[in-house]
């Protein structure tokens, strides 16, 4: 049985306790896009504890089954949701593809790299979701390619706003195993942090791209 809740919670705890995800409020991150973050996930890293990728795998599964019922093909986004589709479509004894993040620039040019057969039903698997916009030109990419794309699953989102318009906006369903609301939960529970860190990344989490210039005015 999928227990959403509990999953949400147990998947949250693995991530702190391997330190796939780090809370810095007081000495944030920089991300790719410039912004400031307090927090910093890279669910690679449940690759490297065998108990944590299991339970990753069988959950995701679940997932899976449980929101999306029979699929033909399971698709990776590159670069970290290939590791994360490859156990899951072993899992599940399905055929496994991956989306890379440009078309190859040499021999086949190709976009999407594995088998497929145009009509397949398809769920791609994601390690994080942030905006969404790497997913989805995933998404665009098998749809293109004639494949009908169930939905999306992940790991960790961080609930943004955004995710949620331009998931909506690209028609396709998506959901995660554990998400930014549950985690702050969790940490702030078990003295990972305390409430004024809190209160900071609940702060982020409304303006993620505000928060840093806040930040920057009261240093």
């Amino acid at each position: 049985m999928y227990n959403k809740s509990d999953i949400e919670l147990k998947v949250a705890e693995f991530l702190l306790q391997i330190k796939a995800i780090k809370l810095q409020p007081a000495n944030p991150f920089t991300w790719a896009s410039g912004w400031k973050s307090p927090i910093y996930c890279d669910n690679r890293i449940t690759l490297s504890h065998p108990s944590v990728r299991t339970y990753i795998r069988q959950k995701l599964t679940q997932l899976i089954q449980e929101e999306f019922g029979s699929v033909d093909l399971i698709a990776g986004v590159a670069t970290a949701g290939i590791p994360q589709g490859v156990l899951v479509a072993q899992e599940l004894g399905l055929p496994f593809a991956y989306v890379r993040a440009k078309a190859k620039e040499h021999g086949t040019g190709s976009l999407i790299e594995g088998e497929i057969v145009e009509g397949q039903r398809v769920v791609v698997v994601e390690d994080l979701i942030s905006t969404g916009k790497s997913s989805l030109q995933a998404v665009d990419a098998l749809r293109k390619a004639g494949l009908s794309v169930a939905g999306l699953v992940s790991i960790f989102t961080y609930g943004f706003d955004q995710a949620d318009e331009n998931f909506k906006e690209a028609k396709c369903r998506y959901s995660s195993l554990s998400n930014y609301d549950t985690l702050i939960k969790y940490a702030a529970e078990h003295s990972f942090i305390g409430q004024n860190d809190v209160d900071l990344l609940t702060k982020w989490r409304r303006d993620p791209s505000g928060w840093g210039q806040e930040l920057e005015q009261l240093t």
